[in-house]
């Protein structure tokens, strides 16, 4: 896997990370939102902002997690401003109450970025009543976006700093209805039924996935007419071996750990 390690025109490779994709920046002046933030590309993303002098939230869903996972920031950066807030992105009032306590804060918003996601099997429902891939890779974090846009806008009006949006996506999202997304199998899991119930999954974690990377077209194409100067990206990080795949049971998690890109790795696409 020479080709792995080949440097481009950034001066980057596959096997960069986040870590050295970053050496150099200032981001003292930033503030940014990372959900899934306790483990994985979410967890690295973090602790490298952090590093940087960003001032992170991590918006997770198990808070008793997200605090741990802040004094391990902590412990090596002591000088890391970060906050613990939760976020369960099937639920949307827990999506609500989130935006809510962030804004409490009286913070401005320059990054957001969109990293947790779910991968789980037999089409279960968020408690909403939503097809659970759909409800928490794509409705959660689109509500999510929504509710704190006119903060990240105000900001970069404000500070004449770039705001930029940060959708985790999946090269999965081609593997999905040739029609594209169906929407009955949102309301009703069933319809997502195949001859073959690990591709049913799969099916509908590519349906969330096309759902992402549509979504932020579409915020480029407003943000472009509105003249806003906030970047929207989808990013496709590679295969990564984090808790993703725990569903899936101990020999999918052994492969992955053997062939897939570690979090240090994968974090550098976000940021």
């Amino acid at each position: 896997m020479w080709w792995f390690y080949r440097k481009g025109p950034s001066g980057f490779s596959g096997a960069s990370t986040a870590e050295e994709v970053t050496a150099g920046v200032d981001g003292h002046l930033l503030v940014a939102v990372i959900t899934g933030a306790t483990s994985g590309i979410g967890l690295e993303t973090a602790r490298v902002l952090a590093l940087r002098g960003v001032r992170v939230v991590m918006a997770v869903r198990n808070v008793s997690a997200g605090l741990m996972a802040k004094d391990a920031i902590v412990a090596k950066t002591p000088d890391a401003r970060i906050d613990v807030l939760e976020l369960d992105l099937s639920s949307i009032a827990s999506v609500r109450r989130f935006a809510s306590e962030f804004d409490s804060l009286k913070l401005p918003l320059n990054i957001l970025i969109n990293n947790a996601g779910v991968m789980t099997r037999n089409c279960t429902r968020s408690c909403d009543g939503l097809e659970l891939h759909f409800a928490t890779n794509h409705i959660g974090h689109f509500l999510l976006t929504n509710l704190v846009l006119e903060n990240m806008k105000s900001t970069c009006r404000d500070t004449g700093t770039e705001g930029r949006i940060v959708n985790v996506t999946s090269a999965g999202h081609v593997m999905t209805y040739p029609e594209g997304i169906r929407f009955e199998t949102i309301r009703d899991p069933s319809g997502c039924k195949s001859a073959v119930r690990s591709l049913n999954d799969f099916i509908a974690y590519g349906q969330s996935k096309l759902a992402n990377i549509l979504h932020t077209n579409e915020l480029s194409r407003i943000f472009k007419e509105e003249g806003v100067n906030i970047s929207a990206n989808s990013v496709h990080p590679g295969l990564i071996a984090t808790n993703l795949f725990r569903a899936f049971g101990r020999t999918i998690i052994a492969v992955s750990l053997q062939l897939f890109l570690t979090p240090l790795e994968g974090s550098c696409v976000e940021a």
